[in-house]
């Protein structure tokens, strides 16, 4: 395949800020391409963080754009560590403020949320179309979740423009918005209707990428056929139903130099798994740390993420008096999120305060001790587009224990007699999103921990396999060349 010329549009970007997956992706996936001889820029806003983070940048070009409330610039630099050109839509008013890209400090979605992504969005476009003085003309524009979904809309209204590909990262965020702020945006009419932006009168930003892209991929197989059915649609499966020719399951790949138990910076004794047996040192400087006995031959258990209703933390915390009661384990939490979860683990914490610790919040260096440290680590999510953690866990011999969708369904096998036997097993999979489901599963995965022989058995399958981020780039690319226009 000839090199080919690609703008990656994203909302955030590991290791310049991240809220989520989204980060990991477009850290990662941008420099897998470079190293495949591709010519790939990645833009995103010049959030303060990223301003900060981004090192040496200049100045090299500045525009109007219609609806934003002063002129953009384009701030030029390259993604840290890396020779990946990064270009960041500088709108001060914007951008630059306290909180987070999405929310404010309160938690609360910015007002201005549809004014501040249509801004990034249009200038955006106008580096597509090489109308904003960078003297660049990409072949495809990879955009990324509603915070990018207007771009294939309005390229989609030049005939001199570069294929498009839109890829979801999780359809339960939509970016929906009055139908209104249309005019407000000065969007074109000839976007709005039930073809195009318009879903059930709101003004749909994710709409935008998945009517208007040339190519669609989400990340994995299983969700994209997930997010086809009612079940998993958020009323967008007619839609996606009817583009199913274009819609690709591409599952996301890990960055092996940032998590691999052989060079990880973060963890107490590197191993693999030619020394599998370095990973107990990990494991009992993780009981010291956080609190609990130390003690090789007691399972420990890991759980990280978002404390929000799909990843099923409350599963967990309706299961654990009983766990608790009939086979002894520890389990390690790090997280944040809605108020109920939080107080339903500190609770935990205080009823069971030699079995579990928990960590508000999120750290980076924690996370890695986490993944070494534990024996299984668990990931009960009631839908997982893609999930990276259970890749991580893979390549950690931490044995993950998943429920059966998305992303987990197609990187987890499950430790059955038949799959053990054929060396196919790497960790403990369930299905139906229940506290009696999850409990089942966890007394197998406790069961197979007594026998050391077996585990160590799926361990080493499981750190063997291989979900690097070359094999995704190259069905992106695939991707990309049915996209592009000839």
């Amino acid at each position: 395949m000839a090199a080919k010329k690609i703008l990656f549009v994203t909302s955030e970007a590991h290791p310049l800020i991240k809220t989520g997956g989204l980060a990991d992706v477009s850290g990662s996936l941008p420099l897998a391409l470079k190293k495949q001889r591709h010519d790939v820029r990645l833009v995103l806003p010049a959030y303060p963080e990223v301003i900060k983070g981004a090192g040496k940048l200049q100045t090299v070009a500045t525009f109007d754009i219609a609806a934003a409330p002063q002129p953009v610039t384009i701030l030029e630099g390259n993604l840290p560590g890396s020779s990946v050109k990064l270009w960041l839509v500088q709108c001060p008013v914007l951008f630059e403020r306290n909180g987070g890209p999405y929310l404010d400090e309160s938690g609360r979605d910015w007002g201005d949320n549809a004014l501040r992504f249509a801004t990034f969005c249009r200038a955006a476009t106008e580096i597509a179309l090489d109308q904003a003085g960078l003297d660049w003309h990409p072949d495809i524009v990879h955009c990324n979740d509603w915070q990018s979904g207007l771009v294939p809309a309005l390229l989609s209204l030049h005939d001199n423009r570069p294929g498009t590909l839109f890829t979801v990262h999780n359809l339960a965020y939509q970016g929906l918005f009055h139908g209104d702020m249309r005019h407000a945006l000065q969007l074109p009419d000839v976007l709005w209707s039930m073809d195009g932006l318009e879903f059930h009168g709101q003004l749909s930003f994710m709409k935008g990428g998945l009517a208007y892209a040339d190519q669609l991929t989400t990340v994995s197989p299983t969700y994209a056929a997930e997010i086809c059915t009612a079940a998993y649609g958020y009323g967008l499966e007619g839609l996606l139903n009817h583009r199913a020719e274009q819609l690709t399951g591409i599952l996301n790949g890990v960055d092996y130099n940032l998590w691999d138990p052989k060079n990880d910076p973060y963890i107490v004794k590197a191993y693999n798994a030619e020394n599998v047996r370095f990973k107990q040192i990990n494991k009992l400087a993780l009981q010291n740390s956080v609190g609990l006995k130390e003690c090789k031959a007691t399972p420990l258990i890991g759980m990280i993420g978002r404390f929000v209703e799909q990843k099923g933390f409350d599963l967990m915390l309706e299961a654990l008096p009983d766990l608790l009661q009939q086979q002894p384990f520890q389990l390690v939490v790090l997280g944040s999120g809605e108020a109920r979860y939080e107080e339903g683990f500190r609770d935990m914490v205080q009823r069971y305060p030699e079995h579990v610790a928990l960590t508000i919040g999120y750290d980076e260096s924690h996370a890695h001790r986490i993944e070494s440290g534990a024996d299984l680590f668990l990931m009960p999510s009631r839908f997982e587009p893609s999930g990276l953690n259970q890749l991580y866990s893979l390549r950690y011999g931490t044995l993950p224990i998943v429920r059966r969708t998305g992303g987990l369904a197609d990187s987890v096998v499950d430790a059955s007699d038949e799959n053990r036997k054929a060396d196919r097993a790497t960790g403990f999979v369930f299905d139906k999103a229940t506290p009696a489901a999850l409990s089942q599963c966890i007394f197998r995965a406790l069961s197979l921990y007594q026998r050391p022989r077996l585990w160590r058995k799926v361990m080493s399958r499981a750190m063997s396999r291989d979900f690097s981020w070359q094999r995704s780039a190259k069905a992106y690319l695939e991707c990309y060349q049915r996209a592009t226009r000839d």
